[in-house]
C-alpha cells in the first residue's frame, strides 16, 4: 500500500507551515521525519493522516486521494498516533486496544472472531498479553506507549504514522519501542512514517529520511547519504561529525563534539 505526497503545502493563516513537500513510501519501509522544532514534522504527519486540509498538492494512498476517502475507510488503511494521546486512566490495556477495531466494527456491530484475533495479535506482538487487564495508570511510560501502538495495530492498517513515539521515555523504553516498530516493518510489511527527535535513532532505524527546515524539504534519501551531505550541521546549527562505528552499521553523529553555533541574523 504505497503512500505518495506530491507538492504538498500547508499554511496556518498567512504563515506557511509546509511548502512543496514530497514523499514516497513503500510497504515495509520506515521513513524518518527529522528537523528542528517547528520544522513541519507534525504538520506533515497530520496532512498525510487527512487531519489537515492542504493549501496545495495532494496525498494518495493506493492511488486514491486521502481526502476523498471516508474516515472509516481511511482508518482501515492508515493508523495515526499523535505525540501525547489521551485516554481515561482507569481504562485497561485491552479496552484501549479494542478501540482500534472501531474502524472495522463500527458503533453497533458486535466483535466477531476476526476482531478478537486482531486484538489478541496486537497484544501479543507488543508484548502486552500479560498486561491486558491492567489499567493505563499502572503502566510504565514504555508500556503505555506500546499499548497505544497496539491499539493502532489492531486497526490492521498497513500504514503507521508515529509522531515522536520515543519522547518522554527513558533510553531503555526508547529502544523497546523502536525495536517494535522495526519488527513490524520487517515481519508484517507495515509502512511507517515516524517523526523522531533523536538523529542517531533515525539513522539507525530508518530506511530513508526526510529532513525539514521551516517547512521546506532539505533532504530526501538514505541515512548514509544524509551523513555525507553536511546538512545536519547546517540545519541544526551545530558542529560535529558522523562516525562509522562498525561495518554495515549506520553512521553515528558524535554529539560530544557538537557545539551550538552563534545565531546569525
Amino acid at each position: 500500500m504505497p503512500v505518495l505526497c506530491s507538492h504538498l503545502s500547508v499554511a496556518y493563516g498567512r504563515r506557511p507551515a509546509l511548502t512543496d513537500f514530497r514523499l514516497s513510501l513503500q510497504p515495509g519501509e520506515i521513513r524518518g521525519l527529522i528537523g528542528p522544532n517547528g520544522s513541519g514534522k507534525s504538520t506533515a504527519l497530520q496532512s498525510i493522516a487527512g487531519l489537515i486540509q492542504p493549501t496545495g498538492g495532494r496525498v494518495e494512498i493506493d492511488g486514491r486521494p486521502v481526502h476523498a476517502l471516508p474516515r472509516r475507510a481511511l482508518a482501515q488503511k492508515l493508523a495515526y498516533l499523535p505525540q501525547q494521546p489521551t485516554a481515561p486512566e482507569d481504562m485497561t490495556v485491552e479496552q484501549l486496544v479494542r478501540q482500534g477495531r472501531f474502524a472495522h466494527v463500527g458503533l453497533f456491530r458486535r466483535y466477531g472472531p476476526e476482531d478478537e484475533d486482531a486484538i489478541r495479535w496486537a497484544l501479543d506482538n507488543t508484548g502486552l498479553t500479560t498486561l491486558a487487564e491492567r489499567s493505563l495508570r499502572e503502566l510504565s511510560g514504555g508500556e503505555r506507549q506500546r499499548a497505544w501502538i497496539a491499539a493502532a495495530l489492531a486497526q490492521q492498517a498497513q500504514v503507521l504514522l508515529l509522531d515522536e513515539p520515543t519522547s518522554f521515555l527513558d533510553i531503555g523504553h526508547q529502544v523497546e519501542v523502536l525495536d517494535l516498530v522495526h519488527r513490524l516493518s520487517r515481519e508484517r510489511g507495515v509502512a511507517v512514517i515516524m517523526a523522531i527527535h533523536d538523529i542517531n535513532q533515525a539513522m539507525a532505524v530508518c530506511d530513508a529520511i526526510s529532513l525539514l527546515q521551516k517547512g521546506v524539504l532539505m533532504f530526501d534519501g538514505p541515512p548514509t547519504a544524509l551523513a555525507d551531505s553536511g546538512l545536519i550541521e547546517t540545519v541544526f546549527r551545530v558542529t560535529g561529525r558522523f562516525v562509522h562505528v562498525a561495518d554495515g552499521a549506520a553512521p553515528h553523529f558524535d554529539v560530544s563534539l557538537a557545539q551550538r553555533r552563534s545565531a546569525r541574523h
